[in-house]
């Protein structure tokens, strides 16, 4: 058995008592994979000999991924738990749907696709029983594509600049969180977050440990591009008005260097007089400038749009059904 919490410690089919463990799963069109993640996953639970509950949220998915985790839960329902949403609401709001109902005294998130190990889940409990209550986790030998990687590091080395939140691989998902961390991000109702920098803002004693990663079992990744993009964009407007300060100190920059060519181009003007050969020059700088007005709008909006998402009070997701063993 590995080393974990002897207090959390209670064999899965005595008695009901308080869940140790809730693994929290978003699950979109992920058909092709599920049996493979079930045949690791429960035999990998079982393993630590604690009570737990593997929470599969399943995010509108168009397969049969929500009848096979409805298999699943008939065949395991007493540790099986299922949510199914109304509707495609993205990665992290099922990720909070599931946190809204986990009962474990300690969370861990995991994505379906196996690119995390979930017999790896141990060392997330490990730190966890040396007194972290919240513990990241860092991908070795990462097999995504060498694009995905090199944007990766760029994103992290942009994300600690303008937030100062330190996250080694911030777009691995295999996670654990103290029950105190998930009772706080519960509590927060915006629309778009990113749920590791939220959590790394409220724990006390955050670590990260090193986990292995694989290739994909079945199936293609649901981000694309625009989806990276926004996330990034989530994850920089929301926790964080550094952008918002640093176009505000380029405008002053810009406004400054206007001026003094205004003042140059005008002593030229009368010392000697019209000029024909700086016209294209001038073009040049005006679509900086205009470039840069876009650039500065474009920023304003993202804010405002954060704003306008929240003062609208909508749910951030819909529960079409839970299948779950009531105790």
């Amino acid at each position: 058995m590995h080393d974990v919490d002897p207090s959390l410690l209670a064999p899965q089919g005595e008695g009901e008592g308080p869940v140790a463990l809730s693994v929290v799963i978003p699950v979109y069109n992920e058909e092709s994979g599920l049996e493979a993640l079930f045949a690791r996953l429960l035999p990998a639970l079982d393993a630590l000999a604690l009570r737990y509950e593997a929470i599969f949220v399943d995010d509108g998915s168009r397969d049969r991924s929500a009848a096979i985790l409805a298999q699943h839960f008939e065949a395991r329902p007493d540790v099986v738990r299922v949510v199914m949403l109304n509707g495609n609401f993205g990665q992290h709001r099922a990720i909070l749907a599931g946190f809204e109902r986990c009962r474990g005294e300690r969370v861990v998130t995991l994505d379906a696709d196996l690119q995390n190990p979930p017999e790896d889940i141990h060392l997330l409990l490990e730190a966890m029983a040396q007194g972290f209550d919240y513990v990241g986790s860092i991908r070795r030998d990462r097999q995504d594509a060498a694009w995905r990687r090199w944007a990766s590091r760029a994103m992290n080395r942009l994300r600690l600049r303008l937030t100062g939140i330190a996250m080694t691989d911030h777009g691995s998902m295999m996670r654990g969180y103290s029950r105190d961390v998930v009772q706080l991000i519960n509590q927060c109702n915006e629309m778009n977050t990113f749920i590791p920098a939220l959590a790394y803002q409220f724990a006390r004693n955050p670590t990260e440990v090193v986990v292995g990663h694989e290739a994909r079992h079945a199936g293609t990744s649901k981000y694309s591009l625009y989806s990276l993009i926004r996330l990034n964009f989530d994850l920089v407007t929301g926790f964080s008005v550094v952008p918002l300060q640093a176009f505000s100190m380029l405008g002053i920059v810009v406004s400054l260097l206007s001026g003094l060519l205004f003042a140059v181009l005008a002593v030229r003007r009368v010392v000697i007089g019209p000029e024909e050969g700086g016209v294209f020059t001038l073009f040049a700088l005006a679509f900086l400038l205009i470039g840069l007005a876009l650039f500065g709008i474009g920023l304003l909006g993202e804010y405002i749009g954060r704003i306008y998402q929240e003062v609208r009070a909508r749910p951030r997701y819909l529960v079409r059904a839970v299948l779950e063993r009531r105790p």
